[in-house]
């Protein structure tokens, strides 16, 4: 099972749009995980029109409707492997273990909220953020990422999008 991750999309803003390789990866995926700051429903809606289920969290950017239609945290079960999603990580200091004790069954927790790529795996929960398609603010470049899941076991990676 492939899943399709992003976040901080931050759209509709000026001629911002979510790059074709990212729309491709995620219409090639299993589902699509929206880690928060959609902003606004049409963001929603490009994502669900690419055919995979979305899964998405409400982030601190998003609309007063987004945020009230969607969770602020969510936890999912692709294969097997529990799944935790959140928008707003917290600070940095402790983050990995702030977020595995907000999801104990989780085996990896996605974030977003920083705009930055980070991947941590301490042995007993991952955490993953994928960046941002649209707006990498100190990133080196626009990102998402790309988690498999088999045999029990998700893996993660970053993917550049220019």
């Amino acid at each position: 099972m492939q899943l399709a991750i992003i976040s901080d999309t931050h759209m509709p803003r000026g001629e911002r749009t979510i790059p074709v390789l990212c729309l491709e990866r995620c219409r090639r995926a299993d589902a699509i995980l929206h880690a928060g700051d959609l902003v606004d429903v049409p963001v929603l809606e490009l994502l669900r029109s690419l055919g995979p289920p979305v899964h998405a969290v409400a982030g601190n950017g998003d609309t007063a409707f987004v945020a009230a239609v969607l969770p602020r945290a969510l936890e999912l079960t692709f294969d097997g492997v529990r799944v935790g999603m959140v928008h707003d990580p917290g600070e940095s200091r402790g983050r990995a273990a702030r977020l595995a004790a907000a999801f104990p069954d989780a085996a990896a927790v996605i974030f977003g909220h920083t705009h930055s790529p980070q991947h941590e795996d301490d042995g007993a929960v991952q955490i993953f953020n994928p960046g941002s398609p649209t707006e990498r603010r100190r990133a080196p470049s626009h990102t998402m990422g790309i988690a498999r899941v088999e045999g029990g076991r998700i893996r993660f990676e970053h993917v550049s999008l220019g």
